[in-house]
């Protein structure tokens, strides 16, 4: 897996008794993205699939809108004491034409692996306009198919079942069937790698799909199925109440607490497809 883990040592203890043991990690490096030369992020992510992640990062942002947009990515500038090539920064060029990021997108230079909104320069910039509204998406699902994703989903992260220790972003098809699969320390990372690999296959719009995330759905994980025209998000935890409104506003089918046959539908109701609701069931 070379950079995805390490190892390191630890003391196990447990009922019955204590033991030294070398413990998996997922691993977690820094990356510096910077566009046309110019510095724009850093995040802490685990290391591969670096360049699917800047083209989903830059079209979150409302960058990009097709892979034609990046006329090249390559890593620079990051050597280790020994001279070596970290690939920790990556740097894109755009393509003739594309508009250099809005400076006041910009995240201060810095995001953590949880969180990307909270570096964010300005509030008033979080809400971005989307070129692909999924509010007229005539995907529907049933709970049934939503209830396998989950599963799936967890079936497709490798490193996870060594470490235990990265969150996962899926995106299915309106049959249910994987698409692709990222995993990455950060919720918002691996994301960005589902939709940066969407953008290079040419699937944005992402018109039909499901988004299915490991863990809670945030604000941004909302914001970044919208701006991809990705018009369900599932989640198998909870979602905040800012990324509700936002789907509500959005247009977007918002599934909290996935979890087996129970879920809630928090926003876009009318793409569940159920025989009966039964009310205060």
């Amino acid at each position: 897996m070379g950079r995805l883990t390490a190892r390191r040592p630890v003391l196990r203890i447990g009922p019955h008794g204590q033991r030294r043991q070398l413990d998996s990690l997922a691993a977690e490096e820094p990356l510096e993205l910077r566009v046309n030369g110019t510095p724009l992020a850093v995040t802490m992510r685990t290391p591969g699939h670096d360049v699917e992640l800047a083209h989903g990062f830059l079209l979150t942002e409302g960058v990009l809108e097709a892979a034609a947009d990046v006329s090249a990515a390559r890593y620079c500038d990051s050597l280790d004491e020994r001279g070596h090539n970290t690939y920790n920064v990556l740097d894109v060029a755009l393509a003739p034409g594309v508009a250099p990021p809005d400076t006041g997108l910009e995240r201060n230079f810095y995001t953590t692996s949880s969180c990307g909104v909270c570096g964010k320069a300005s509030l008033d910039a979080v809400r971005l306009k989307t070129r692909f509204s999924p509010a007229a998406d005539p995907l529907t699902l049933t709970p049934a198919l939503l209830s396998t994703l989950p599963d799936r989903l967890r079936a497709a992260q490798r490193i996870f079942s060594s470490t235990g220790g990265l969150h996962g972003a899926g995106l299915f098809d309106a049959t249910g069937e994987l698409l692709v699969a990222r995993e990455d320390v950060g919720r918002h990372n691996a994301v960005d790698k589902v939709l940066g690999w969407a953008l290079l296959d040419g699937r944005i719009p992402a018109a039909g799909t499901v988004l299915m995330v490991s863990g809670r759905a945030s604000f941004e994980l909302v914001q970044k199925a919208v701006m991809a025209g990705v018009p369900a998000l599932a989640a198998v935890s909870a979602p905040s109440s800012l990324a509700v409104e936002l789907a509500l506003d959005a247009g977007l089918t918002l599934v909290g607490f996935l979890r087996g046959p129970t879920m809630n539908v928090y926003a876009g109701t009318q793409r569940i497809v159920v025989s009966e609701v039964v009310a205060g069931a």
